[in-house]
C-alpha cells in the first residue's frame, strides 16, 4: 500500500496531533481541533497548546453522525479568512470559516489529489471532470485551472456557495454548480447519456440530500459507482476516490473498484493508499484512503 505525504505549504501545518486531537496552523491562525485518529500522545505540553491556539474546538456531543461542539476562542480571530496553495501547476486561494462542525472548510491533505488531478488534466484536451460530493472545491478548482470543464455536485447549498467563492478568489471561471443529491444526479447523467473523462468521488460515510434522500456509504458506495462506470468514458478516463471511513479499508476500496469497473484495464492496476500529513514531531497522521486509475493516454 502507497503511503503519499501531504505537499508542503506555506499557509498550512501540522504542528502536533494526540490525545485525538490535532493542532494545526490554516495561514495566519492556529487551531485545535478533535481528530479522533491520533490517538497517541502529544509532543507538546497543554500549555503549549493552549499558548499557540487562537481556538479550540470542544466536543458537546453528537449531532446526527457528526460530532458537535463549539469554539472556544482563546486570542482574536478574524472571520472569514483565506489561505493560499501554490506549486508549480497550482495557484489556489481559498476563504476558511469556522463551522459547528468542527470543520474550516478545506482539507488540507487533499493537496496530494489536487497535484494529481492537475498534472492528468493537462495530459488531455480540454477533459469533462465530475466532482461528487464536492464540499467547497478544492478538486475542481485544480481541475478547472488544469483546463478542465468541471462539473460541481454537492448537497448542500451552502458549501456549493462556499467553492462559488473560492472560485472567485483563485480568479477562475466556468464550473458548473449543481445542488443535489449525487445518486440522483448520476441516474440522470447515465439516462441522458453523459460520458466523463474524469470522475472524482468523495463520499462521506452518512449525509443528506437537499430532499431528504439517505446516504449511508456501506448501503449505497456500491451502487453510485456502478452508476459511474456508465458515465466513464472508456477510452480515455480517470478516476478517484477518497474515503475517510474507519471501516472502510484500502483493501475494500480496491476490491470494490476491481469489481465494478472490471471492463477496464486501468483499473485492475489501481493505485491505492493512504493520505497523511506529519506532524513536527514526525508522526504520520492518516488523513483517509484514496484509489485512483487512469487509462487511455
Amino acid at each position: 500500500m502507497i503511503q503519499i505525504q501531504t505537499p508542503v505549504w506555506q499557509d498550512y501545518e501540522l504542528i502536533d496531533s494526540g490525545n485525538r486531537y490535532k493542532l494545526e496552523r490554516f495561514g495566519n491562525y492556529v487551531l485545535s481541533r478533535p481528530e479522533p485518529q491520533a490517538v497517541w500522545d502529544p509532543a507538546l505540553p497543554q500549555e503549549k497548546w493552549r499558548q499557540l491556539a487562537h481556538v479550540h474546538f470542544a466536543l458537546t456531543g453528537k449531532g446526527g453522525r457528526e460530532e458537535r461542539g463549539e469554539w472556544q476562542h482563546y486570542r482574536a480571530l478574524k472571520e472569514p479568512w483565506f489561505v493560499q496553495y501554490k506549486s508549480k501547476q497550482l495557484s489556489l486561494r481559498f476563504r476558511l470559516a469556522l463551522t459547528a462542525f468542527k470543520h474550516v472548510g478545506l482539507f488540507p491533505e487533499q493537496a496530494a489529489n489536487w497535484e494529481y488531478i492537475a498534472s492528468v488534466c493537462k495530459r488531455m484536451q480540454q477533459p469533462k471532470v465530475l466532482n461528487l460530493f464536492a464540499y467547497t472545491g478544492g478538486a475542481s478548482l485544480a481541475a478547472r485551472q488544469a483546463g478542465a470543464d468541471v462539473v460541481h455536485v454537492d448537497a448542500v447549498r451552502q458549501v456549493v456557495n462556499w467553492a462559488s467563492q473560492n472560485q472567485e478568489a483563485s480568479k477562475l471561471d466556468g464550473i458548473r454548480w449543481v445542488v443535489e443529491d449525487a445518486m440522483k444526479f448520476v441516474q440522470r447523467e447515465v439516462k441522458r447519456g453523459r460520458k466523463y473523462q474524469g470522475i472524482l468521488l468523495d463520499p462521506p460515510a452518512y449525509g443528506r440530500g437537499p430532499n431528504g434522500e439517505k446516504w449511508v456509504l456501506e448501503d449505497h458506495i456500491n451502487e453510485l459507482m456502478q452508476l459511474c462506470a456508465k458515465l466513464l468514458d472508456e477510452q480515455q478516463h480517470f478516476f478517484l476516490l477518497n474515503l475517510y471511513s474507519v471501516g472502510f479499508s484500502a483493501l475494500i476500496a480496491e476490491s470494490l473498484t476491481q469489481s465494478v469497473f472490471r471492463h477496464l484495464p486501468a483499473a485492475r492496476h489501481a493505485e491505492v493508499g493512504e493520505l497523511y500529513v506529519p506532524d513536527h514531531a514526525g508522526r504520520k497522521l492518516p488523513l483517509g484512503t484514496y484509489l485512483r486509475f487512469q487509462g487511455g493516454f
